[in-house]
């Protein structure tokens, strides 16, 4: 944010994708304003047609640009870079003024409004965030959320439950905040956010994601609580995953899609029925490092069950984009967990059609090349030979498979 803090940064300076200040700023079909280099690489590069902010249809991808607002952005900043910093405010200022925002949203029809500056307080700092919590201001965000459940629900109820989503991201939340834990795990709040997740802006999406990943490390029951989500909720997280406009999202999205999926047999059914195994696969070529292991950790998941094997195996790019993978990251990790989705794929699904690809694409040669890595046994290494034992009546006449190799797995000639 060109070294700006963004703490006190008006909220309709920022991006309502990448959360910065906006230095193009361009109105679209729908009224809203977003940062021109974001809003062309949803429309151009990911093909979205809808508004990020409003998930309306868009039909006009015209975008207009925002002479007004890029004035009084620059006139912010400018002040902001000749003015001195602001005397701290005193801890007992700060709770007065938190108390007396929570003591108003439950009564005022200008919500989102009291939100936004409920936020703003928020940001301030640490201590104003244990206050928060101390005052029961995660009760009342609940309370606000959980009207998006009621058939009255309208466009200023769901305005205002996404706001209290955002200020909720904002508030730390550990296995020592029982209470609290069993207030954000109750049925009604996990189904509001929920709803959020799945047709929320793309900042509170990014809030509700935040949310249940914190949940999940806070308390392990999160995941089963958790699993009675529908497969709506699935795609909304793969949708998420995939998103490479907000980086920060898209990780939280992977880190609480492993939590579930670790935890439960009934998410990893749901994740296959939403199209885990075509979305990770597609994922994994461009993917980095950090972000490979765990798509290639998920995979990996999903093939201990008949049906991820099956959607694995019936991707003509899972077996390939797999094998690249492996002994190609500076991290051990992908050619470990590589292995093991060979494993699985290669011992309970060996088609024809299976093993003819994994000799095609260089899996085989990738497993014959780890048999030579290192001294000593590993599991992976076993594993890689356990495979190669498994099928080399099938694939000892290729030349990767040298008497050397035969030899050491003993299939002699």
């Amino acid at each position: 944010m060109d070294g700006i803090p963004s703490m006190d940064c008006p909220q309709d300076f920022r991006c309502p994708i990448s959360m910065e200040i906006m230095k193009d700023p361009v109105t679209i079909s729908t009224g809203v304003t977003y940062d021109r280099k974001n809003i062309e690489r949803w429309f151009l590069t990911y093909k979205k047609t809808t508004c990020p902010a409003t998930m309306q249809c868009v039909e006009a991808f015209d975008m207009t640009p925002n002479h007004t607002l890029q004035r009084l952005i620059s006139a912010w900043q400018s002040r902001r870079s000749e003015s001195t910093p602001p005397p701290a405010v005193a801890a007992s200022e700060k709770r007065d003024e938190l108390a007396a925002a929570l003591g108003e949203i439950d009564s005022t029809p200008f919500k989102v409004s009291c939100l936004k500056r409920l936020r703003s307080i928020v940001e301030l700092g640490d201590e104003v965030k244990e206050d928060f919590k101390r005052l029961g201001g995660v009760e009342v965000l609940v309370r606000i959320m959980e009207q998006v459940l009621g058939e009255n629900s309208d466009f200023a109820v769901f305005r205002a439950c996404e706001e209290a989503v955002a200020v909720l991201r904002l508030i730390p939340v550990s296995d020592c905040d029982e209470q609290i834990l069993e207030v954000l795990m109750s049925s009604n709040c996990m189904n509001s956010m929920a709803i959020v997740l799945q047709r929320g802006g793309a900042e509170a999406r990014f809030g509700a994601v935040a949310t249940f990943e914190k949940l999940a490390r806070a308390d392990y029951q999160w995941n089963y609580a958790a699993q009675d989500q529908g497969v709506g909720f699935f795609k909304s997280l793969l949708e998420i995953v995939s998103d490479e406009i907000c980086s920060k999202a898209s990780s939280c999205a992977l880190k609480l899609l492993v939590q579930m999926l670790e935890a439960s047999k009934k998410s990893r059914l749901k994740a296959i029925e939403a199209g885990a195994i075509c979305t990770l696969v597609e994922l994994l070529p461009e993917s980095s490092r950090s972000k490979c292991e765990r798509i290639m950790q998920l995979i990996k998941l999903l093939c201990e069950l008949a049906e991820g094997r099956l959607a694995f195996s019936e991707h003509g790019l899972g077996i390939a984009a797999v094998a690249k993978k492996m002994l190609n990251v500076s991290s051990g990790g992908a050619t470990k967990i590589g292995v093991k989705i060979l494993m699985l794929v290669a011992s309970f699904h060996a088609t024809e059609k299976v093993l003819e690809e994994m000799l095609m694409c260089g899996a085989v040669k990738k497993l014959v090349a780890l048999l030579h890595v290192g001294a000593g046994q590993s599991t992976t290494k076993e594993r890689a030979a356990k495979i190669l034992k498994l099928h080399g009546r099938e694939w000892r006449r290729y030349p990767c498979f040298t008497s050397d190799v035969r030899d050491y797995l003993g299939l002699g000639e």
